[in-house]
């Protein structure tokens, strides 16, 4: 997403449409951006709260958990369920109590006046509040074969599927804290965890590699590179092709699942002078989901979800921060007479 003078560019941000035309002369009383686990929790609370969210659906329709199969740690789901499935029934919980999906193409967002402003082709909405779920999307290697695999043994959170791997032999890639702390964490289910990095050099800080390295099930693989993840007519990840950048030696790992640990990317660019972000480009946000600009509390624009949690990132943190958001708009349009 690239930010244009006096305007930030969205891009198309793919929305649902239940049938409701919007007026130029509407002003919502809040709209949210992205339909993860985080905004459609917060289009639950505030259809329920009967403020007729707008729900913008981004780059990535459903979030993350759109691309995950079973989903087994979210409370009420004592089989688990499909994750897919669990978003779309958070679909269909909103929408019942009031809530708006739409299909739309947002060209640019002012935060300078009030009501916020929200060009969307050539309609233009209006709403007192502001609803940031646009999370945040996981780094892939962005091979045809992984991209194939996800969900199928490729995977970027061991938290959600390590479990899935007990007994078996896994690869973890990447060279940072993140990729430490997966390997480290897998080491409870895997029999071996190999830990690929593409140089010689690792970004993680000296105590999680020293962990790492210091690990009897952690096997360190360096100057490597992923070529391709077998597997793809089995539907199911059976090695690793790699290569070593040194003496361009082709070898196959075979290991039962392939975890990302390159990090994630925050869907902030747009929002880059208008909110507070980190260094890594997450929304920066106080009490949990009030935005700031230079320090000081943005008042009607909150954020929620991946895109301002970078530590935890697990659907019942992103919905827990949802609900925080929604509670906090009922209460800001409370206190400013809706």
């Amino acid at each position: 997403m690239g930010v244009g003078s006096g305007a930030n560019r969205f891009g198309l941000w793919r929305i649902y449409t239940e049938g409701v035309n919007m007026s130029e002369n509407t002003t919502r009383d809040t709209v949210i951006l992205g339909s993860g686990c985080s905004g459609l929790t917060a289009a639950i609370y505030a259809a329920r709260s009967n403020l007729k969210p707008l729900v913008l659906e981004g780059h990535e329709p459903g979030g993350q958990l759109s691309i995950t199969t079973l989903v087994e740690n979210f409370p009420g789901w004592p089989e688990g369920i499909q994750g897919p499935e669990l978003i779309e029934n958070m679909k269909k919980q909103a929408t019942r109590f009031g809530a708006e999906l739409r299909m739309a193409h947002l060209n640019s967002i002012d935060l300078t006046k009030h009501p916020f402003e929200l060009n969307i082709g050539k309609e233009t909405i209006h709403t007192r509040t502001l609803i940031i779920a646009s999370g945040a999307s996981a780094r892939w290697l962005n091979l045809p074969s992984e991209q194939a695999l996800i969900g199928h043994g490729v995977s970027s959170c061991a938290t959600c599927d390590g479990f899935f791997f007990s007994g078996k032999e896994i690869a973890v890639i990447g060279g940072g804290d993140s990729a430490m702390e997966e390997a480290l964490f897998l080491t409870r289910f895997a029999t071996k965890v190999t830990l690929i990095n593409r140089t010689e050099r690792f970004r993680a800080s000296p105590i999680m590699l020293e962990r790492a390295m210091a690990h009897p099930q952690i096997q360190f693989m360096t100057n490597t590179t992923v070529e391709e993840v077998l597997g793809v007519e089995e539907k199911d990840v059976r090695g690793l092709k790699l290569k070593n950048r040194l003496s361009e030696e082709e070898s196959v790992l075979p290991v039962s699942a392939m975890f990302l640990g390159i990090g994630h990317i925050p869907n902030a660019k747009a929002f880059k002078g208008l909110l507070d972000l980190d260094d890594d480009g997450y929304i920066l946000t106080k009490n949990n989901v009030l935005t700031t600009l230079n320090g000081e509390i943005i008042p009607g624009v909150f954020a929620c979800g991946d895109i301002q949690d970078r530590r935890y990132r697990q659907a019942i943190t992103a919905a827990g921060s949802g609900c925080m958001a929604a509670l906090e708009v009922e209460k800001y349009l409370e206190e400013h007479g809706r």
